[in-house]
């Protein structure tokens, strides 16, 4: 697992002591800007991420899968028209993440980010990114994990060996998770002495909702409220997910 530090420009001013710092949090697969015209459109995609605005989201498929797996997203412009700037990934050539996963924040500064593959026959990652906003130290686990419910459950167990050696921070973890079951699942069970806080909600496919593939969870240093799919008309063409947005409460 390569470390890779990085610093974006912090925005906003240090809470202080005692007041609650609050975020909206969001994730998306956006299934490489492909949409349920089967037509690929990176604009739409912006366009989906610009109505929720966030200060955190986590996209997976944003980049190829094969070949350079390059990014797909016009970075710059998210940065310019929506306040959103991608983790840096250095070293990872045309890819704009790790696995397809990329992280956007706003108002936030960035001290390490790890880039995680994760076991399982799919080639399949996570990103865990410390960070700080308002002053608040926050750790964000972006992931996608595999289709096959073992694997998942391996790369489960593989992230919460990997966060059992790290400091304790509020954790927020979101992806797609690709688990259609409830909380008994093989796949959640090593999550759940650890993560207490979720939010699942029907959010594929995008066109009529059934599976909540996406979630999001937080231990007990964070809380979570006001969660939602996103679902508008242009979110239900712009990929086979809809989004899944909350409210982060950060101690």
């Amino acid at each position: 697992m390569a470390l890779v530090s990085a610093a974006l420009e912090q925005l906003s001013g240090d809470a202080g002591p005692g007041v609650m710092s609050e975020l909206s949090v969001a994730t998306w697969n956006i299934h490489k800007g492909i949409g349920a015209d089967r037509r690929r459109d990176l604009d739409r995609t912006a366009a989906v991420i610009g109505e929720m605005s966030p200060d955190i989201m986590a996209l997976q498929e944003a980049d190829t899968r094969f070949g350079t797996r390059r990014g797909l997203l016009d970075l710059t412009a998210l940065a310019r028209d929506h306040g959103l700037m991608a983790v840096p990934m250095p070293g990872s050539g045309l890819a704009h993440g790790w696995h397809g996963n990329v992280l956007l924040l706003r108002a936030a500064e960035v001290q390490a980010v790890h880039r995680v593959t994760l076991p399982g026959i799919e080639p399949r990652g996570a990103l865990i990114t410390d960070l700080t906003h308002q002053g608040r130290p926050l750790r964000v686990i972006a992931a996608h994990l595999g289709l096959l419910s073992r694997s998942r459950a391996t790369q489960t167990r593989h992230l919460m060996a990997l966060l059992a050696g790290m400091g304790a921070r509020p954790h927020l973890l979101m992806g797609d998770l690709n688990e259609w079951r409830g909380e008994g699942a093989l796949a959640l069970q090593p999550l759940a002495p650890h993560f207490r806080d979720t939010v699942a909600l029907p959010s594929y496919p995008a066109r009529y909702p059934v599976f909540p593939l996406d979630r999001m969870m937080t231990n007990d240093r964070a809380r979570l409220s006001q969660g939602a799919v996103h679902d508008t008309a242009l979110a239900r063409r712009a990929s086979d997910h809809l989004p899944l947005k909350a409210q982060l409460e950060l101690d």
